[in-house]
């Protein structure tokens, strides 16, 4: 599948994105073990989503080639940021899904904005504040271990460190020179809207949630050790029309990565490809 990289200019911000497909608008999001947040191009599960939907996936502010974003370094300044990159590209009713921190700002525009949005899926979406239940540190675990090792980060993103997808983006030692640089970008834009207290969640949002009332999913690794899965079940309690919580066996945090065919298969008939 063909897959198209340009960017636009947003209020003199350069937005990088990539495209694949056609049909309904599917607006993508992306999170830390991701396009755009470690992978350069779409990966099976976003070529997969392009199979019958038009695939719009931009790089958040300082990833993959999108400019900084210097305005504001709260949720609230990034959902601004994307109103203005879904008017430029002319999107008055499209799909939206997003993975992390990515899912987070999916289901806050969500909230604010329901009549533009169709369809809801959330993949391991951070944004929520769970007693008890807390966001796994990324920052810490991003340091390697005893200098080269990179096991508890691949731990946290994945099933299992040596899972086959979290070795490949995540090696021990120094990666790819450009896979080093997209995972740096994806951290620094992680810090801007989740490194300070609140930790990757906006209390109010939990009860904002009921505003989403377009039909969703809510897809979670059944082992997912960043975003624990009662956050999940959080989201799918709340929102506006009570969704299912999806939990895929033998999965982490990233999923999607892991289990595409998995998630597509949950996925597809919510979005009606």
């Amino acid at each position: 599948m063909d897959t198209k990289k340009r960017e636009i200019e947003v209020r003199g911000r350069k937005v990088a994105l990539i495209e694949a497909g056609a049909g309904a608008p599917l607006v993508y999001l992306h999170g830390f073990a991701d396009v755009h947040g470690v992978a350069g191009d779409l990966l099976a599960f976003h070529r997969g989503l392009a199979q019958g939907n038009k695939v719009i996936a931009p790089a958040h502010p300082g990833c993959n080639g999108s400019s900084e974003f210097h305005e504001g370094n709260r949720i609230e300044d990034f959902l601004f940021h994307y109103c203005e990159v879904f008017d430029a590209l002319g999107l008055d009713r499209f799909a939206l899904a997003g993975h992390c921190a990515g899912g987070w700002i999916a289901a806050e525009y969500a909230v604010r904005h329901p009549e533009r949005v169709t369809r809801l899926v959330l993949i391991g979406a951070s944004g929520l504040f769970v007693p008890g239940e807390h966001v796994g540190d990324i920052f810490i675990n991003s340091q390697p271990d005893r200098g080269t090792s990179l096991a508890s980060l691949r731990h946290m993103l994945f099933a299992s460190d040596d899972a086959p997808e979290a070795l490949r983006y995540y090696p021990d030692g120094r990666g790819e020179l450009d896979d080093e640089m997209r995972r740096y970008g994806m951290l620094r834009f992680g810090s801007a809207i989740g490194f300070k207290p609140p930790y990757f969640y906006n209390r109010p949002l939990v009860e904002r949630l009921y505003r989403a009332r377009m039909p969703s999913l809510v897809v979670w690794g059944a082992d997912d050790h960043m975003v624990p899965v009662a956050h999940g079940k959080a989201y799918a309690e709340r929102l506006g029309n009570g969704s299912a919580l999806t939990l895929i066996a033998g999965a982490g945090h990233a999923a999607h990565l892991e289990k595409p065919d998995e998630v597509l298969a949950q996925m597809k008939p919510l979005l009606g490809a």
